[in-house]
C-alpha cells in the first residue's frame, strides 16, 4: 500500500540529501536523482518540498513519470489525482485528438468489429513505441524480432490492406482476416502514425505494403507460394524499385534494361530514393524490355548492391541507391506480362495513395491534439498559451482541416469498400489524388502552425517538441511520394474533365 503524506511532511524535505517534491498528487524523493537530472540540478532545487506539478509539465512529457517512477514514495494524504497518466491502449480524451466515432460521434461507417479492434491495435501497436522511437532515433535496420512480431500478429499482411493473403489470420481482438475491411485498414494506418516514427514505418512497413501486390496479384502460383509467407510473417523483407536518378513519375522513361537470354533476363540498371531497399530481400523492379516496361522481381544475389541514401528521414527506412549489374532474373519471376507492366504499376497506386491519405491525416490529428495539450499546459506571460486568441485560430485552422479531410476519407473508403476494382479505377482515381493532394497541404499549414505555437522546442529532437520536429522534418514526404502534389491535383482535374459534360454551359 501507497504511503500518504502531508505538504507540510514534504515541506521538511528540502536540503541537499533529502529531497522531495510533489507532482499532482504523488510525492517523490529527488535525493539521489538530482545529480542525474538532464537539466542539471537547479531546477529541482527551485521546487525542493513543493508542488512543482506547473513546472514539471512546462519542462517535461507525461512519460517521463514512467520512466522514473521508481523515485516515486507515496501519494499526498487526502488529495486525489487531478492529472490522469495515459496508459497504453487508452483514447485520448482531447478534443479532436480522435476520429469523431471514437469519441462518442454517430457514423454510418463504423460497427462493434473497428471499435474492438481499435482498441486491441492501439494497445499491442503503443506497447512497441519505446522500441520504434528507439530504432527510428538510432538509424537503425529494424531488428528480425521487431519485424516479426508485427507478422506473428497479423498486422504485417493487415497493412497491404483486405484480400484472400489474411485468409485464416486472426487479428488482434480476434478479427477474423476473413472479416478485415478498409475502415479496419484506416484505424490500422492512423495506429501505426501515432510512433511518430515515419522513417521506421517506411523501413518495416511502407516498402513492403507497395511491392508485395505486385508479387500476390501478378507472380506465377510457384512463385507467389515461395516469396509472399515469408514476406508477410516478416521472415523476408521487400521493396519497390521504380524511380532511377533520371525519372520519377515518369516511369516510361526508365533506362534500367532486362536483355533476354535462353534462361531469362540478364538486368543491368540504378534505381534511387528505394524505400526500404537497404533491408530488402526482393525487389519488385521495373525495367526496359524489348517492346516496352515489364515487371520483375529480381532477388538479392551477387550483382545486387544496395547503397544508403541520406534523406530527412531516418536511416531506419532503408533508402537505397540500388544497382543492378549483369543480374540474372528466371523467366518465371515475370510479375504480370511481359512489355505490359505498366498494368501492374498502375494497379496499386490508388491503394498506395490511400494508404498515404490514412497514415496523413492520422499523423496531422496527433500533432493538433501535441499543440492542444501544450497550449493548455504552456504558461508565458502570465497566463496559458490558449488564452492567447492568435493560438486559439491557429488550432482552429488545424482542427478544421483535419477534420474535413477526415470525413472526405471515410467517404471515399467507403467507395472503395462498395466498388469493383473497375469501378474504382474509372471513379476514384481523380478523387483519392485530390484527397492526397488536400491532405499534403492541410499536413504543410498543421507543420507549420505546430511550430509556431511549440517555438524552439519544434526544433527539437528530444522533449516536449519531439513530435513537432519528426512531423516538420518529414510531412514533406507525403507531398512527393506515390505522386507529388502538382501531379496528384493534375491527375484529379484530368480525370474530372473525361467525365465533363459536353453540353453543360454557364
Amino acid at each position: 500500500m501507497s504511503k500518504t503524506y502531508t505538504r507540510q511532511e514534504v515541506g521538511r524535505h528540502a536540503v541537499e540529501g533529502d529531497m522531495w517534491i510533489i507532482i499532482d498528487n504523488d510525492v517523490y524523493d529527488m535525493s539521489t536523482f538530482i545529480d542525474m537530472h538532464p537539466g542539471g540540478a537547479f531546477p529541482i532545487l527551485e521546487f525542493a518540498g513543493k508542488d512543482a506539478t506547473d513546472a514539471f509539465y512546462g519542462m517535461h512529457r507525461q512519460e517521463v513519470l514512467l520512466k522514473y517512477k521508481r523515485y516515486k514514495i507515496g501519494t499526498i494524504e487526502g488529495e486525489k489525482a487531478q492529472i490522469t497518466i495515459r496508459q497504453p491502449g487508452d483514447l485520448s480524451k482531447v478534443p479532436y485528438a480522435e476520429m469523431s466515432v471514437f469519441h462518442g460521434y454517430k457514423s454510418p461507417y463504423f460497427n462493434e468489429s473497428h471499435y474492438k479492434f481499435q482498441t486491441a491495435a492501439r494497445k499491442f501497436i503503443e506497447e512497441m513505441t519505446a522500441e520504434a522511437q528507439a530504432i527510428d532515433d538510432a538509424g537503425e535496420r529494424p531488428s528480425d524480432e521487431f519485424v516479426q512480431k508485427l507478422g506473428k500478429s497479423g498486422l504485417l499482411g493487415a497493412n497491404i490492406g483486405p484480400g484472400p493473403w489474411l485468409k485464416g489470420v486472426i487479428l488482434p481482438s480476434g478479427l477474423r482476416g476473413e472479416d478485415y475491411d478498409y475502415f479496419h485498414e484506416m484505424i490500422l494506418h492512423a495506429e501505426f502514425a501515432r510512433w511518430g516514427t515515419p522513417g521506421l514505418g517506411g523501413g518495416v512497413l511502407g516498402g513492403m505494403s507497395i511491392s508485395l501486390p505486385a508479387v500476390l496479384q501478378f507472380s506465377k502460383p510457384q512463385v507467389r507460394d515461395r516469396v509472399c509467407p515469408d514476406v508477410l510473417v516478416g521472415k523476408k523483407r521487400m521493396a519497390l524499385a521504380i524511380t532511377e536518378p533520371y525519372t520519377g513519375s515518369d516511369v516510361a522513361n526508365i533506362k534500367t534494361t532486362a536483355k533476354r537470354t535462353k534462361d531469362g533476363w540478364i538486368v543491368n540498371g540504378v534505381k534511387k530514393w528505394i524505400t526500404a531497399g537497404r533491408w530488402a530481400d526482393y525487389f519488385a523492379t521495373a525495367v526496359r524490355t524489348e517492346k516496352g516496361i515489364s515487371m520483375l522481381l529480381i532477388e538479392r544475389q551477387e550483382g545486387v548492391e544496395t547503397k544508403a541514401i541520406k534523406t530527412a528521414y531516418s536511416a531506419s527506412a532503408g533508402t537505397a541507391y540500388i544497382t543492378f549489374e549483369n543480374v540474372f532474373v528466371p523467366f518465371e519471376n515475370l510479375l504480370g506480362v511481359e512489355d505490359q507492366g505498366f498494368k501492374v504499376v498502375l494497379t496499386n497506386f490508388n491503394h498506395e495513395r490511400l494508404m498515404i491519405c490514412e497514415g496523413g491525416v492520422a499523423a496531422a490529428r496527433l500533432i493538433t491534439e501535441e499543440c492542444f495539450k501544450w497550449a493548455t499546459q504552456r504558461k508565458v506571460f502570465g497566463k496559458r498559451l490558449i488564452d492567447q486568441p492568435v493560438i486559439r485560430n491557429k488550432l482552429a485552422k488545424m482542427i478544421s482541416g483535419v477534420e474535413s479531410v477526415q470525413n472526405w476519407l471515410e467517404n471515399i473508403t467507403y467507395q472503395f469498400s462498395n466498388m469493383t476494382y473497375d469501378e474504382q479505377a474509372s471513379k476514384l482515381a481523380g478523387p483519392i489524388a485530390l484527397l492526397k493532394y488536400q491532405i499534403t497541404r492541410v499536413e504543410h499549414d498543421v507543420s507549420d502552425d505546430a511550430c509556431q505555437i511549440f517555438g524552439g522546442r519544434a526544433l527539437t529532437k528530444t522533449g516536449m517538441g519531439k513530435y513537432i520536429e519528426c512531423f516538420q522534418r518529414t510531412y514533406k514526404f507525403n507531398a512527393i511520394l506515390g505522386g507529388s502534389e502538382e501531379i496528384m491535383a493534375d491527375l484529379g482535374v484530368r480525370q474530372a474533365m473525361k467525365k465533363y459534360p459536353l453540353d453543360a454551359r454557364l
